[in-house]
């Protein structure tokens, strides 16, 4: 499965660019059998107009992100030599000239995140070819960032412009759509498109005030301290946080063919925990999307769709140095505050099925690049020991899981539609003012927890 993406592309010559295909016109793979390097078909068209001529939906309001994500770059911006600064850490180099994608690989990643990554880029390149202009960039697949800002205060100081899953308020990473959006194939999680439809499904399947009001989460707690220590919540004969905790074993998932890992399944309690692992967690958005009240252990990293979301309108946040009271009164307020709890827990199912759906994970993609792009003072080139990279030269020779999600994530036809419309920048004071809203609404929410405790557990007077 990780040889496929090591299958050169035979074809490279450059083909004339092809005419606009009607509406219906699909583009299956075109796999050559018993080939050992399958090549690059031709007959994908490389430019497309689009016939709905409407004006284009505005992005949601998150993509306002990526100014910001690009502002270390926006006075100087990109040369040759920052983008070499960041292959210390980078999979792999991304160049794309003329519609074609090149790649230099580095070094592996976990899994074969690289792999489902690249394999989304050339999706969107698919769903509209001819409209991302030539650039070249560097990506890091691992959890952590790893640009630090402190190291880049002084003006024209050139940090990297290193692409990433997520970054924190410290670093200078740019964040990009994780591989899972089309498929986590080590652990049987479909591509974004049907996952996001099977999600809906489950949180039909039980009225919300009929679900078991308490608190849930499951995954592995081995992957870092913080959700150890969640385990200290999980329900004992002596004490009950309201909390219930259940260990997630991917090994023996697999074992047993992932029956008790189903997605869908999840979606049977009022409450939902999310907890960072290593770094962020691609869990997030399958938490988010059963309808029920996220309660969020503080975190440290952001990806790129959950800056625009707010405590008490999408979710509620849980201290993470006290999680077990925390996570008791946020049960507690749900319990006492059905209506509410039952609000916010939908806000964030239509923040994740609507404004995060696939379509706007491409225009996020799409942008990002075309911005990216504009900052470049160079011309990219492709490396010397770079490989061309197609559909084909990815998914024929891949099995099993990594095929199948493959073909079902794949563009199968160019979009008929154009990308929504990119938001403004932040004018600095209402940037201020949202940072500002944010904090407040978690500072209200942890007022209240400490009046509740308080009156719980009144002092003594002496």
């Amino acid at each position: 499965m990780r040889s496929s993406i090591q299958k050169l592309c035979t074809s490279t010559s450059k083909s004339l660019a092809s005419p606009p295909p009607p509406p219906s016109q699909q583009y299956p793979l075109q796999c050559v059998i018993n080939s050992t390097a399958q090549s690059c078909p031709h007959n994908y068209p490389t430019n497309y107009a689009s016939t709905n001529l409407g004006h284009p939906a505005t992005c949601p309001d998150y993509f306002r992100w990526i100014h910001e994500d690009l502002r270390p770059w926006k006075e100087t911006g990109v040369t040759k030599q920052m983008v070499e600064a960041g292959r210390k850490t980078a999979n792999f180099k991304l160049v794309i000239l003329e519609g074609r994608v090149y790649v230099e690989k580095y070094r592996d990643s976990i899994q074969t995140r690289d792999e489902f990554t690249l394999w989304g880029i050339l999706q969107l390149l698919r769903r509209y070819p001819g409209r991302l202009p030539d650039l070249e960039l560097m990506f890091d697949c691992g959890d952590r960032p790893v640009i630090p800002a402190n190291n880049f205060k002084k003006p024209y100081s050139g940090p990297p412009p290193l692409f990433k899953y997520c970054s924190d308020p410290w670093s200078l990473d740019i964040v990009f759509p994780d591989w899972s959006f089309w498929g986590w194939a080590e652990c049987n999680i479909k591509p974004w498109r049907n996952t996001s439809i099977e999600i809906q499904e489950g949180s039909k399947m039980m009225k919300w005030k009929d679900r078991i009001p308490l608190a849930y989460w499951r995954g592995n707690p081995k992957v870092a301290p913080w959700r150890a220590d969640l385990l200290k919540c999980n329900a004992t004969n002596t004490t009950d946080w309201s909390v219930r905790i259940y260990s997630q074993n991917w090994e023996k998932q697999a074992k047993v063919g992932f029956k008790e890992s189903n997605l869908k399944d999840q979606c049977t309690h009022r409450y939902k925990i999310y907890i960072e692992g290593w770094a962020w967690s691609v869990s997030e958005k399958y938490i988010l999307g059963c309808g029920s009240m996220t309660l969020v252990v503080k975190p440290t990293y952001h990806d790129f769709f959950n800056r625009g979301m707010l405590p008490l309108v999408h979710y509620w946040p849980i201290k993470n140095n006290d999680k077990c009271k925390s996570l008791k009164f946020a049960v507690e307020w749900g319990n006492s505050h059905v209506d509410k709890a039952h609000a916010i827990g939908q806000a964030a199912s239509r923040y994740i099925h609507e404004d995060m759906k696939m379509d706007y994970v491409y225009d996020y993609m799409f942008h990002l690049l075309n911005e990216y792009a504009k900052l470049l003072r160079f011309k990219p080139s492709i490396p010397p020991k770079a490989i061309e990279l197609c559909s084909e030269a990815m998914a024929c020779g891949a099995k099993g899981n990594w095929r199948k999600f493959m073909e079902e994530s794949l563009e199968k036809s160019p979009s008929n539609g154009i990308p929504c419309s990119m938001p403004p920048p932040y004018d600095p004071l209402a940037f201020r003012g949202f940072l500002e809203k944010k904090a407040n609404l978690t500072r209200q929410v942890e007022i209240w927890e400490d009046e509740y405790w308080e009156n719980l557990n009144p002092k003594r007077k002496p």
